[in-house]
């Protein structure tokens, strides 16, 4: 593929949590880091994805960047020893392993728990804050909807999305087996995000809890929720009290400093063991909190998903999702390829419209209206069947990597522009 799209990657397969939960970035702090990129670096087709799992920045500049855009994240999260995470960062420098990445990472190939859909909701997202920031060129628009449109094929054409392995149904799973030997156990879900929902729902779902508790900063986002899944909704003023009942506490609380800190579980008074499932990054339950007698910390790189036959059908539909990336990834090369003749089949229609014009200008005068119509009517047609004919066979030699003899050759017989610019 001819487009320079690069990108650079922290993730989970080379960045431990601790090192993760650093340079993570929520909405706001995307956005800013996308006008840094766009403004102050000159980059474009940008997209700035972070979650829980990874940060990435996938950009097109000619020469490599990732340095600039590495220690731009460091000044914007405030690291001047950034330079000591360089070797966390995986950097994919041609446009075929940059495309390839983000089309595994879109579909889940790439996720801690293979499959995981809140992956691609957040590519939709950080697709949506780079079109707000005018920092997604015409690549980056088709290389997203060729995504998109590839996630659907996978959705309805594979069996790679069929059951619950996900983030939030690893969780589950979790404090299933957490509880095993607790008759009635006590769940408190903190932070109602999109993975703390998911949990909701998935408790919801299970037989296994009977008495859930869920709690949100902000009450409004929380209400809804409470009533789809039938669970008691606190106050956050309340929290300290539902803390001392639960038997499991899982957070995905979003803040920059651990929530749950050591003194605050201490004031708990643990009297039996209390689990605490930590979704967050940045960690939302401070590490010293296992110090706790009683207390034991689970956090998201502890969450390994079960056996379960719904991983084992995902696991076994991963070859036919590889053959539809490539069957996309194939048409994205034929669409690039494409739009580096696309200068010169507007030039040659804009030449044939030209001659056209001229042609009708001089018979035109002497011409009734009706005579002017059908003479107007017969050029246009000409015209678009000799172009059409020569976009067919541009076409045909941009895919077989053969175009740049027949645009010289076009951009002689059309007496266009000196064509170098034109295959540039």
């Amino acid at each position: 593929m001819s487009h320079p799209f690069k990108a650079v990657s922290l993730s989970f397969k080379k960045a431990p949590l601790a090192i993760r939960e650093l340079l993570s970035l929520d909405e706001a702090a995307c956005r800013r880091f996308l006008h840094t990129l766009h403004h102050d670096l000159g980059l474009s087709d940008l997209l700035v994805l972070s979650t829980c799992n990874r940060t990435e920045v996938y950009y097109a500049a000619d020469d490599d960047r990732s340095r600039e855009i590495i220690l731009a994240l460091g000044h914007l999260k405030d690291r001047a020893d950034i330079a000591a995470f360089l070797p966390y960062f995986d950097l994919l420098l041609t446009p075929d392993a940059a495309t390839q990445h983000l089309f595994e990472v879109a579909m889940g190939l790439d996720a801690q728990v293979v499959g995981d859909l809140q992956i691609s909701n957040q590519v939709k997202m950080a697709y949506q804050w780079a079109a707000d920031a005018d920092a997604a060129g015409p690549f980056l628009h088709r290389l997203l909807h060729t995504v998109f449109f590839t996630n659907k094929r996978v959705q309805t054409e594979t069996s790679f999305r069929d059951g619950a392995a996900s983030i939030s149904y690893a969780a589950l799973e979790l404090v299933e087996e957490l509880t095993a030997d607790v008759a009635n156990p006590r769940v408190l879900v903190v932070g109602l995000g999109e993975i703390g929902a998911d949990v909701c729902r998935h408790l919801a779902a299970s037989k296994a809890f009977g008495d859930i508790t869920i709690c949100n900063r902000t009450r409004s986002r929380a209400e809804a929720l409470a009533e789809e899944c039938g669970m008691r909704l606190i106050d956050f003023e309340d929290l300290v009290p539902a803390l001392k009942e639960a038997d499991v506490i899982i957070s995905s609380i979003n803040c920059d400093e651990p929530f749950f800190t050591r003194e605050l579980v201490e004031n708990l008074d643990v009297l039996s063991f209390k689990f605490f499932v930590d979704l967050s990054v940045p960690r939302s339950i401070a590490p010293d909190v296992e110090q706790v007698p009683g207390v034991l910390i689970y956090n998201i790189d502890a969450i390994q998903s079960k056996a379960s036959a719904a991983l084992q059908t995902r696991l076994a539909a991963v070859p036919r999702v590889r053959a539809i990336i490539a069957e996309s990834l194939a048409g994205l090369q034929d669409w690039a390829k494409e739009m580096l003749v696309s200068p010169l089949i507007q030039k040659m229609k804009a030449s044939l419209e030209t001659l056209r014009q001229e042609e009708l200008d001089r018979y035109q005068k002497r011409a009734t209206p009706a005579e002017s119509k059908l003479l107007d009517e017969a050029t246009r047609s000409l015209m678009q069947k000799i172009l059409k004919q020569h976009v067919l066979h541009l076409k045909s030699a941009c895919k077989r990597d053969d175009a740049c003899q027949l645009v010289e050759l076009l951009g002689e017989l059309f007496d266009l522009e000196k064509t170098g610019e034109l295959s540039a």
